[in-house]
This record gives C-alpha cells, sequence and structure tokens, in this order.
C-alpha cells in the first residue's frame, strides 16, 4: 500500500518545515529578494453604467408653429354662457370674443352678476341657446396683454404688518372700460325681455336632474 500523506483526520504525514523544503519554495524566495513574487493584475476596464440606444433618435427642437385654439361652433359672440369653476362657478356670462391665446373674453355684465370683464377656459363652459345683441360693444382693445399682471417689488413688512391683508384694488382705466362695456351690455340685455332676470339667476343642479338630457 502507497504511503498516504495523512496520519489521521487533520495530521498530516509531512510537517510544513518539511514541504517548504521539499517543494523547493526557499529557492524561489530566495531568487526574488526574499519575498515570493506577486503577479500584476490587469486594471479592470471602467465600464459605463448606462449604454445608449441604438434606436433613440436624438431630439430634433419643433420648427411648428402652434395651431390656433378652435372654438366651439355653438359659441358664437353675444352666446350666454354657464361657467362650470372657479369662483364665479354657475353664473350666466355673455361671450365677446376670442382672444390669440385661445381663452374667452366673457362679461357678466359686473352690474347685473358681478362677474367683471375676465378670460375663460371653453372647457369650464356650457354654451346656451340664448345670445345678446352685442354688435354696440366695442371690446377692440382687450387683448392677453390687458390682463397682464404688474410685478410689484418686494418690500420687507414689519411684525405687525405681516397679518393685515392688502386689497387689490383695480386700476381706474380698467374700471371705466368695465362702465363702458357694461352700459352697452345692460342696453342689448334690457331690450330682451326676462333677460337681465336670466343673467342674475345662479344656475344649480337639482337631486334627480340629468344633465347629459338637459337642452340649454
Amino acid at each position: 500500500m502507497a504511503p498516504t500523506s495523512k496520519l489521521s483526520t487533520g495530521i498530516k504525514r509531512a510537517s510544513r518545515s518539511h514541504t517548504y523544503h521539499r517543494r523547493g519554495l526557499w529557492a524561489i524566495k530566495a531568487k526574488n529578494g526574499g519575498a515570493f513574487p506577486k503577479a500584476d493584475k490587469a486594471a479592470a476596464a471602467v465600464e459605463p453604467k448606462f449604454y445608449p440606444a441604438d434606436d433613440v433618435k436624438p431630439r430634433v427642437p419643433s420648427t411648428r408653429k402652434p395651431k390656433p385654439t378652435k372654438l366651439r361652433s355653438s359659441i358664437t359672440p353675444g352666446t350666454v354662457l354657464i361657467l362650470l369653476a372657479g369662483r364665479f362657478m354657475g353664473k350666466r356670462v355673455v361671450f365677446l370674443k376670442q382672444l390669440k391665446s385661445g381663452l374667452l373674453l366673457i362679461s357678466g355684465p359686473f352690474k347685473i352678476n358681478g362677474v367683471p370683464i375676465r378670460r375663460v377656459n371653453q372647457t369650464y363652459v356650457i354654451a346656451t341657446s340664448t345670445k345678446v345683441d352685442i354688435s354696440g360693444v366695442d371690446v377692440a382693445k382687450f387683448d392677453d396683454k390687458y390682463f397682464a399682471r404688474e410685478k410689484k417689488q418686494k418690500v420687507k413688512k414689519t411684525e405687525g404688518e405681516l397679518f393685515e391683508t392688502e386689497k387689490e384694488s383695480l386700476p381706474d382705466f380698467k374700471k371705466d372700460d368695465q362702465k363702458a362695456v357694461d352700459s352697452a351690455l345692460i342696453k342689448a340685455i334690457e331690450a330682451v325681455l326676462e333677460l337681465k332676470t336670466y343673467l342674475g339667476a345662479r344656475f344649480s343642479l337639482r337631486d334627480g336632474d340629468k344633465p347629459h338630457e338637459m337642452v340649454f
């Protein structure tokens, strides 16, 4: 029988020093200045975390001009609209014209239901079959720049002024414009029987009403 390398479990026949000399490790160590030679490891290549997809095309800035918002066929100058959102929700107003931004220029008028000249998105209105003759109302001066807010310089407030609420007041020229539009609108409204009362009443739904079956 060939002698085994182990006498028993965990006990080798040859000692560590005997194996060291038998394998010639001492000669390798002496040849390299008293230390075993170390193989130089190749530097690992730095790989990117993400790879660009071949099928993704670079974004090219669009040269198309935005199309103007198309006005619904049921909305024409003088149409009475019902507001569906905002602080004047449920109020009936008169449509004056469409601005370049696509928003609708409307008025209550202010003296009848408290709705001033303002802009509204046509998504949030219901067009009714009632119309007002606005041929005598001049709305040429109203555009999107007319409703632009003036930038105010920030002023540091004292501790007492922080709790004071400032009331925003309209410029005098806007008040005059409101009066001019209202006077022309009210003349046309008063010429139609019960139209003034109709515009002053707020629209609301009751239990059991079916809006999709209503004809406005």
